[in-house]
């Protein structure tokens, strides 16, 4: 690393707040106690925070996503009625090390982004990331090259869903081999050269949060057992392997480094909410559905002899590509969109309104201004009057509108509303309404847990003034800290500012 104060970020992706503070405070985690000791700590909070798919984006950016445009991987195609699949690298934003006039950075795993031409220093992608949405890629274009030599391919290791005991086990063991080889492969990147800035991001966390989640013995819902025991801790096992990795790095850096830890966002029990919230749209006659064909398909008629369940058990063996395409199709042509006047974008736990909204979608039937607001309005009283058939209690939480939280007009390419479920652990069938009873259908992803809307900053180094808690910290606002940090200005795009409390604020 460079020889003056240099600052290094490196990140959980996904580290709920409380497991990191309770597991620090017991010593499992002791890299993230001794920066929480001799630094300062908080939540990452707002809006962006509302999808997990695109907080680092948003984190590493500075750039909300109300203008980078990324909230989901899938989105609806503007000025059609198509759905469109995504990854980060068609948001509208650059990482705040772009913006580091001459600097050398060394970038390891940053979820989402790509080398960028010129750059200074190295950047590696993809290599071990959650869930790689494009090819491996590096900066300069040969350390790919040497890190396939020394370290092996891309080491993907995919969420297995509904898996068995011997497979749970089996992706473990693999979770703590790729974690035992990207400290290697940091140690190696960052030793003998000179950088400003480095970031690096594990994503193993992300893969045992999900996967092993069952098999916490706190756990609320049905548990899955391991007679070992061995997965039972199999969560905090992978932090503390990430916290080990994580201090060797610090071990190698300058005395005078700032160094920073950060988690994208925690971890809840939920369960998908995707066929509730169409039929909500359907049942109370927002959505509307096309008339009954008469035509015979032997495919159809096939697919309706067999169970729901076994049906997406099959549809989840079809490639990735012709599961969206079946998808895109079904979407486009189960609505009758001359009646329709609000849509569920399909998602798996947050849900997406979108308003069929004239000038903007090809069949608009709500008008701009009074008429706009009136809809949002009506849907947000109807998604709070949802309660649970068996216990009575309301099921949406909060009901966000795009325009309040990002100002504006209606939004181009974000859905109009968010709607945030309260978290459940059984998976719920159906909703009652004053008005309906809403019938939800199996989702395309079966899964009892949701990230939540909060994650994790902690910093020391010789340019954090303050020290202890800090409360809640916007995740905007930590681009222009790390520029600060690196003496340079925030970025054009950036809405938020640089923490004044923490960091020695850049000169003239």
């Amino acid at each position: 690393m460079a020889s003056r104060a240099p600052l290094i970020i490196l990140g959980f992706d996904v580290g709920d707040p409380r497991w990191l503070r309770e597991w620090a405070e017991q010593g499992q985690l002791p890299t993230l106690a001794s920066i929480m000791e001799r630094g300062a700590w908080g939540e990452t909070t707002g809006p962006d925070l509302i999808n997990e798919h695109s907080v680092w984006v948003s984190l590493l950016s500075g750039v909300p996503m109300s203008r980078h445009g990324f909230f989901y991987y899938r989105r609806l195609k503007p000025g059609t009625y198509e759905l469109e699949t995504i990854t980060g690298r068609d948001a509208v934003a650059q990482p705040f090390w772009a913006h580091a006039r001459g600097k050398r950075i060394a970038v390891i795993d940053a979820p989402h982004f790509y080398p960028q031409p010129g750059m200074k220093g190295i950047h590696l992608s993809e290599w071990a990331t959650h869930h790689p949405y494009f090819p491996p890629a590096s900066s300069p274009p040969d350390l790919l090259e040497t890190v396939h030599r020394v370290f092996g391919p891309q080491i993907r290791i995919p969420e297995e869903l509904e898996s068995s005991l011997k497979a749970d086990r089996k992706i473990f063991e693999r979770a703590l081999l790729r974690l035992e080889k990207t400290g290697a492969l940091c140690r190696r990147l960052l030793e003998g050269d000179a950088f400003d800035a480095a970031v690096i991001v594990f994503a193993d966390s992300h893969l045992a949060t999900h996967q092993f989640w069952e098999y916490r013995p706190e756990h609320r819902g049905e548990r899955k057992l391991d007679p070992r025991g061995v997965l039972d801790r199999a969560i905090p096992e992978i932090f503390q392997r990430i916290d080990r990795e994580m201090g060797s790095l610090i071990e190698r850096l300058p005395p005078d480094a700032n160094v920073c830890i950060v988690s994208s966002t925690g971890m809840l029990d939920h369960f998908p909410t995707t066929g509730l919230i169409e039929g909500f749209c359907r049942s109370l006659g927002y959505q509307a559905s096309p008339p009954v064909s008469t035509r015979v398909r032997p495919l159809g008629l096939l697919r309706g002899l067999l169970p729901e369940r076994l049906r997406y058990a099959l549809s989840r063996r079809l490639p990735e590509s012709t599961q969206q395409r079946l998808m895109n199709e079904k979407f486009r042509s189960g609505t009758d969109w001359s009646r329709t006047t609000a849509f569920a974008i399909p998602t798996f736990f947050t849900s997406f309104l979108r308003v069929n909204l004239k000038g903007r979608e090809p069949e608009g039937a709500v008008n701009r201004g009074e008429d706009y607001h009136a809809l949002l309005d009506r849907l947000a009283a109807d998604l709070h009057l949802l309660t649970d058939p068996h216990s009575g209690q309301p099921l949406v939480k909060d009901v966000l509108r795009t325009c309040t939280l990002h100002g504006g007009d209606p939004p181009g390419l974000l859905p109009d509303l968010f709607v945030e479920w309260v978290p459940h652990t059984r998976y719920l069938e159906r909703a009652a309404h004053p008005r309906a009873d809403v019938v939800a259908y199996p989702p395309e992803v079966w899964r009892g847990n949701d990230h939540s809307r909060s994650g994790f900053v902690a910093m020391a180094g010789p340019s954090i003034r303050q020290r202890g808690a800090l409360g809640e910290v916007s995740l905007l606002d930590l681009a222009p800290t790390f520029l600060a940090l690196m003496e340079e200005t925030p970025a054009p795009g950036m809405t938020g500012s640089p923490l004044p409390v923490l960091v020695t604020q850049p000169g003239p």
